[in-house]
């Protein structure tokens, strides 16, 4: 199957669709033949107008897969994530960058030693993996354990140490 996003007038993602791979393009059927623009063309004919761009799936071209409110950049003919908040900055990749860097280390366990991060490494207890995330409505980079109830840990940037969350 074949995805085609369509644009509004400002590039913005409205929805994306799945066309059959058999559709004929000058060059063949459009499962042999990504972005030719005939399926574009077919999109337009078939949805009774639309600007569509056809998107990958697998993020083999236009550098992701659209979803709604993605934008489409003609200029660098890529797809582009929604900012996932305020601060967040693009980088030359596309990709969206928070304000602070991702830390490099994982918080210690509860003896102070720095635990293993691979939770299918078998020599890594279940409480000792820590799933780090940016935390988007606090602005910081959080981690969580492994145990139940979990362990929460602050990236302290004044410190740049991982902190308990009370």
């Amino acid at each position: 199957m074949a995805h085609f996003a369509e644009l509004d007038d400002n590039n913005i993602v409205k929805r994306v669709v799945k066309v059959g791979n058999d559709i004929s393009t000058a060059a063949g059927p459009l499962g042999e033949n990504n972005m030719h623009v005939d399926g574009e063309k077919w999109c337009e004919d078939f949805f009774k107008g639309g600007n569509w761009k056809q998107t990958s799936y697998s993020g083999a071209f236009r550098k992701t897969f659209a979803g709604r409110n993605f934008t489409y950049d003609p200029v660098n003919d890529v797809f582009i994530a929604p900012k996932p908040a305020d601060g967040f900055t693009l980088d030359s990749n596309f990709d969206w960058q928070p304000p602070v860097a991702k830390p490099t280390t994982l918080p210690p366990d509860s003896e102070g030693k720095q635990v293993l991060s691979d939770p299918n490494d078998p020599n890594s207890g279940v409480g000792d993996y820590w799933s780090v995330y940016w935390n988007v409505d606090e602005g910081w980079w959080e981690a969580k354990d492994g145990t139940v109830p979990p362990n929460f840990r602050k990236w302290d940037t004044n410190t740049s140490s991982w902190t308990t969350i009370s």
